[in-house]
């Protein structure tokens, strides 16, 4: 965006999202500014572009995480969708480099571009850029990409950089060996922590939900929502807490068979455990 006037001997910009002033006057006339003079930090246009940089990194914000919902759930999307939303940057950033597949079994690929008529080019496995025009694609959860590894491979050859965490999200697979009733995993339990309530801010500032005694995410997976649940602790208990064990309920609050759990519902809810766990308080060893 063009430079505006803020005040006599001064023009304000936003510059990587950031407000920065220049100066017109003088020999140090176009000259940036590494900070801003008083009588520009209180100009009125200063305070405007503060607003909507503001606005810019919450619209940013708001598309990657409709982008990770995409992915998470592994919905199509319309083709035509991603061409109107494209010459935005904030959601050009969320969806570049994303790992796209369309309706042939060749049709897989690095997102590199949206045109205006409905067609998007990708960046194969063989290094070939490739143009394909489908109705609709999906952003696969990592866990369903049956080649993750190789695309992680050549990713790291291309340089690539996600915004959205694809092909380097920490992915679980279900065990085959689950005993037949088992409803609860406990690899992540007796985590401990110094307050529930730092549990639960915890799990809050990881963008997880926190009701009753649980920490809770959603997740679509084969045409239905599942609710991974991680216990947390009562409600306004002040003292130590831990993490307890983690369970899949369906829309009803009905705890499921872990053997009836999908890919994408269970790598999302071990996720979910192992995240929390890791912020457990650590005590050192005192013989070592």
């Amino acid at each position: 965006m063009g430079w505006l006037a803020a005040g006599d001997g001064y023009e304000v910009a936003l510059v990587e999202g950031r407000v920065t002033a220049r100066s017109t006057a003088g020999r140090s006339a176009g000259r940036q500014l590494k900070s801003l003079p008083k009588a520009v930090r209180e100009h009125p246009q200063t305070d405007r572009l503060r607003r909507l940089a503001a606005w810019l990194d919450r619209h940013a914000a708001s598309c990657r995480e409709q982008v990770d919902a995409w992915m998470v759930s592994s919905l199509p999307v319309p083709t035509d969708l991603l061409a109107r939303v494209w010459p935005d940057e904030a959601w050009q950033a969320a969806l570049r480099d994303l790992v796209v597949v369309g309706e042939g079994e060749d049709e897989v690929g690095f997102l590199r571009d949206a045109t205006a008529d409905g067609g998007l080019r990708l960046v194969d496995l063989d290094g070939e850029t490739v143009r394909i025009a489908p109705a609709t694609v999906t952003l696969p959860h990592p866990v369903l990409l049956e080649d993750l590894d190789d695309l992680r491979e050549f990713a790291a050859e291309l340089g690539v950089v996600q915004s959205v965490d694809q092909i380097h999200r920490a992915t679980w697979r279900k065990p085959d060996d689950l005993a037949e009733k088992a409803t609860e995993v406990t690899d992540f339990t007796g985590g401990r922590f110094a307050s529930r309530f730092g549990l639960a801010a915890r799990a809050t500032s990881l963008g997880y939900r926190v009701s009753g005694g649980y920490a809770t995410t959603r997740v679509r997976d084969g045409g239905r929502t599942l609710e991974p649940a991680v216990w947390i602790g009562e409600p306004y208990w002040d003292g130590e807490s831990e993490t307890g064990a983690l369970c899949w309920r369906d829309g009803e609050g009905r705890v499921l068979p872990l053997r009836e759990v999908g890919p994408v519902a269970w790598s999302e809810g071990m996720r979910m455990a192992a995240t929390l766990y890791a912020g457990r308080t650590v005590e050192e060893d005192k013989a070592a």
